[in-house]
């Protein structure tokens, strides 16, 4: 029965791919442009940006327009006769038809207002081509039992040769003039002065920590580091849930958040985040201690998790291939505002060689991340792990040379922020009880309850600083200190 259905999908595929189909291909197109910029060189002024000779469809045409580009840019006159010294000694260009071809073409030549029209179809067509190549090796490498590929890779690079199309095909693209960016800058310039509030970037939902950094800009690649329990899936889980859930006035459109959790599974993440929405202990709810009204509370905290735009991918040792088509993916179907890893140690490299170096490889990911923040144009967020050499010192504040693998890390990150808990150390140091020790450890303990620190140890848009928050270990919920009741000391 399988071997039947396999037939019928086998003739099926054949039958289509037998159609006779012409390829997309217009060379009364290419020899107008090509007479046109012969006629006018300024015509070559409209294409220059995006047309090269490998997008025509015909070998003379390309050798034409290759030596056409190299005569104009190197500024010098291109016509009929510095063309037939050019090339009469070309015999590709012979084979093609020669001088009388040429001839042909000017004869053909359109006006330097149409030029770009015909260069973007050119261009069209072109792409066309490709996307009949990249559905050819498709289907046969689908076909084939014989590589070493499995249909992953296959659906993974066949998805990244559509998205570079697809960027290929912006003609917009490229080397922009200085009063282009200049005019782009003074708008974004403007709009941040109509904010209502002073966050231009995507707001976290932590105000102070909002103030400080400016929210998070787009194309950014954003570190957040700090040693295990002081919060860090937290910290990324709150953001996460709180941009999901917030609406600007100014921009009321929905924000959609891509979670790679590599470390944590899905149903692990999804009990945090209600825990922190219901305000019931996760331990609680792991555990099933709790009362009906506990319940009734998770209920409804459930509901609105429902509604948030939160994708999460619990996929083991991902690549940065893998994170960068996948997120390709979201962003083509259903947009996407932020990306976070948690965490960045645990991603893999697309480099498969066995004796490669940790630190190159991890300079490999950081820069892979930075390539995909401004690819998408919005905010990477990356967790990171610490070195244990925090533990050996006195202050166990992280510093920048903390960071594992620290080089790369720093140097490709726009913002590093350390998460560090006071509390969390001092617990461990506890004197007996009744002694003056032990009172005066008792008062520190008070003024440190509940509170982290995210420290700004890079910023590449404005100061390092240091802003105090309140943390819920029960729940792992982050919250200014104002909204807890306490206030800073």
């Amino acid at each position: 029965m399988v071997t039947d259905q396999g037939n019928k999908l086998t003739n099926l595929v054949s039958q289509s791919t037998n159609i006779s189909r012409e390829v997309p291909i217009n060379s009364g197109a290419e020899q107008a442009l090509l007479g046109a910029i012969i006629s006018n060189n300024l015509a070559f002024e409209k294409v220059e940006n995006f047309l090269e000779p490998e997008h025509f469809s015909s070998k003379i045409n390309a050798i034409i327009f290759k030596t056409l580009k190299k005569l104009i840019t190197n500024d010098q006159v291109a016509d009929i006769n510095t063309l037939k010294v050019f090339l009469e000694n070309d015999e590709e260009f012979e084979s093609g038809g020669g001088l009388p071809y040429l001839l042909g073409i000017i004869e053909n030549s359109i006006s330097i207002i149409n030029s770009k029209q015909y260069g973007e179809l050119i261009y069209d067509l072109f792409l066309r081509r490709k996307l009949i190549d990249l559905g050819t090796d498709l289907i046969n490498e689908s076909y084939s039992n014989f590589n070493d590929q499995d249909s992953v890779e296959i659906i993974e690079r066949t998805e990244s040769g559509l998205f570079n199309l697809a960027n290929q095909g912006d003609f917009e693209r490229g080397p922009k003039q200085f009063d282009d960016v200049l005019v782009e800058t003074l708008n974004y310039a403007e709009k941040a002065f109509k904010k209502s509030s002073d966050v231009v970037g995507l707001k976290t939902g932590l105000a102070d920590f909002d103030k400080k950094i400016g929210g998070l800009h787009k194309s950014d690649l954003i570190i957040i580091a700090g040693r295990p329990s002081m919060g860090k899936t937290a910290f990324a889980t709150n953001i996460a849930s709180n941009i999901c859930q917030f609406t600007d006035k100014s921009d009321s459109k929905k924000k959609n958040v891509l979670f790679f959790s590599l470390e944590m599974s899905s149903e692990q993440l999804a009990t945090r985040l209600i825990s922190e929405i219901s305000k019931i202990s996760s331990e609680n709810i792991r555990t099933g201690n709790l009362s009906k009204r506990d319940f009734e509370s998770i209920i409804k905290g459930s509901e609105k998790l429902k509604s948030l735009s939160l994708y999460i991918d619990d996929s083991p040792a991902l690549t940065i291939s893998s994170v960068r088509s996948r997120a390709r993916r979201l962003k083509r179907k259903q947009g996407l505002d932020l990306i976070i890893l948690d965490y960045l140690q645990l991603i893999n490299s697309d480099s498969r060689s066995t004796n490669e170096n940790r630190v190159k490889e991890i300079s490999d990911i950081t820069r892979g991340l930075k390539a995909i923040a401004k690819e998408l144009n919005i905010p990477v967020i990356a967790l990171s792990q610490l070195s244990r050499k925090v533990e050996d010192r006195d202050e166990k504040r992280p510093q920048l040379a903390d960071l594992r693998e620290s080089g790369s890390i720093e140097q490709d990150a726009d913002l590093v922020v350390f998460l560090y808990r006071e509390e969390y150390y001092l617990a461990r140091t506890e004197p007996a009880e009744g002694t003056e020790k032990h009172m005066m450890w008792t008062s520190k303990m008070e003024k440190v309850h509940n509170i982290a620190e995210a420290i700004v140890a890079k910023h590449r848009h404005g100061p390092i600083s240091r802003v105090k928050l309140h943390f819920n270990a029960s729940t792992t919920k982050f919250s200014d200190l104002a909204d807890s009741g306490l206030t800073e000391q």
